[in-house]
């Protein structure tokens, strides 16, 4: 039995080579550190004699820590707020980037259609600090552009950053904005491996371009699409943390329809240190993720075998 093991490592060790990058990111990174989420559970203090013996020596506090998450006001604000923008962006994001992935596969002219795919790659790869200093240049209260703008047509400047009711809009543009582009690359590759010859049955049958979208195009991205929705839904209680904090730049007055769960955390941990509650926000946050996967397999498993995870 060992033998015919080793003999396959062997057979497929150029396979295996190509997946032990991966493999040791996911040990280090993903498995590992699952061992630090019992300190989820303790009032952890950094002592003198190392990393693991602190947390061995550091007072049990049992629940503690999640209560911290649940016993002020801002509980159902920052619970809110994480889910409804997440459903906004997992939605939305969807239509956007299907259709894009469309339009791009549409364009007769390939390297046109390169040229739109990197321009739409671009804001991607940016970092939200620099995204948070365009969005700034947009909404400075006294040089902003859009200020300018309105002042030129003589209406009021708008303080952006002290009214928080138009920001639900901008997070939700903003992201669409640097995540579109990179996401519609997934639906465009699914969609340059559909059969042509079913386009070219569509057009002999007399089939309109609209109507070879919506019978084939559509129907064939819909595997892909389920499964992209249900990894989106498993991080449905994660934020990303530098929209929410680099983006509105941690402006007070915004905070009731910005802050989400990972900027309470933060802000949280730099006023109190208490570095067992945001382990416990990120156990928390990584059950409630588990258990919605589990749900939505299950349901899309109910309707369809062949679109589950699993």
């Amino acid at each position: 039995m060992i033998g015919g093991f080793l003999k396959n490592i062997v057979k497929n060790k150029v396979m295996l080579l190509m997946v032990l990058p991966g493999a040791l990111w996911f040990l280090f990174f993903s498995y590992l550190p699952m061992f630090g989420t019992i300190i989820a559970f303790k009032q952890y203090r950094f002592h003198r004699d190392g990393f693991w013996a602190s947390i061995v020596n550091s007072k049990w506090v049992g629940w503690d820590n999640f209560k911290f998450l649940f016993s002020t006001n801002d509980a159902y604000v920052i619970t809110r707020n994480t889910l409804l923008y997440n459903l906004a962006f997992i939605f939305i994001g969807l239509v956007l980037s299907v259709m894009l992935a469309v339009v791009l596969s549409e364009i007769v002219n390939k390297r046109l259609a390169k040229l739109y795919q990197t321009g739409m790659f671009l804001p991607y790869f940016l970092s939200w600090v620099i995204v948070g200093y365009f969005a700034f240049s947009f909404l400075s209260s006294e040089r902003g552009l859009l200020n300018q703008v309105f002042k030129g047509l003589g209406m009021d400047p708008i303080q952006w950053y002290a009214d928080p009711k138009y920001w639900p809009f901008i997070i939700i543009f903003v992201y669409l904005w640097k995540a579109v582009g990179y996401n519609s690359v997934v639906y465009l590759a699914a969609i340059m491996g559909i059969d042509r010859s079913l386009y070219e049955a569509a057009m002999i049958d007399g089939a309109s371009k609209w109507q070879q979208i919506r019978r084939i195009t559509v129907p064939m991205l819909a595997p892909i699409i389920t499964i992209m929705t249900l990894l989106a839904v498993g991080k449905i209680f994660y934020a990303d943390f530098g929209l929410f904090y680099q983006v509105p730049r941690n402006s007070g007055s915004l905070y009731a329809v910005t802050n989400v769960i990972d900027t309470y955390v933060y802000r949280g941990l730099k006023t109190t240190g208490e570095i067992g509650m945001s382990t416990a926000a990120g156990l928390y946050q990584s059950i409630v993720g588990f258990t919605l996967v589990m749900t939505s397999n299950y349901i899309v498993r109910k309707f369809d075998k062949d679109n589950a995870l699993f």
